[in-house]
């Protein structure tokens, strides 16, 4: 897609809201003394990647989630995961665009989703670690369930067996 066609517009207010919720999160946590973490444990980082998989998986892939997704996306048709609905933005340009690529690209929500985790880390580290271990561990059931399937799919003859 060509600059001319792709929606700079949307995207650069994106951008500012994004720049706006951090800027106003670091004066925030300047005016209320909060210090910045030492930096995150392996196991912290792990599950915060788990969760953070989760959680843009859930809200841009999601079929309970599609309500919210609504305004902004269309259905595709295209195959999607375990309960999964693929969708792309509604609108061709501007915000609603815009808008429409973050709800239906879980790469692009990422961002989104650590930065409010890593926001949850200077303002309330407890509940957001306990926010986190939750959904790191539904993301670890997520991965057991496929991979249950596939064993299942593998005994009754469905997956060859590699020679």
């Amino acid at each position: 897609m060509s600059d001319e066609k792709r929606p700079l517009g949307g995207y650069l207010a994106t951008l500012i809201a994004y720049g706006i919720v951090v800027l106003g999160a670091t004066l925030l946590g300047s005016a209320t003394g909060r210090r910045l973490p030492r930096g995150m444990s392996t196991r912290e980082l792990l599950g915060t990647a788990l969760a953070a998989h989760k959680v843009s998986r859930l809200v841009t892939k999601g079929a309970v989630t599609a309500p919210i997704r609504a305004p902004f996306t269309r259905p595709t048709g295209d195959d999607a995961g375990p309960g999964e609905v693929s969708e792309a933005p509604r609108a061709q340009s501007g915000l609603r665009h815009s808008l429409g690529e973050l709800l239906s690209c879980p790469f692009c929500l990422d961002v989104w989703v650590i930065t409010g985790f890593t926001i949850g880390h200077v303002f309330a580290p407890r509940a957001t670690r306990l926010v986190t271990d939750a959904v790191a561990a539904l993301a670890g059931a997520d991965f057991l369930h496929l991979a249950y399937a596939t064993a299942q799919q593998i005994a009754e003859g469905e997956i060859p067996l590699a020679a």
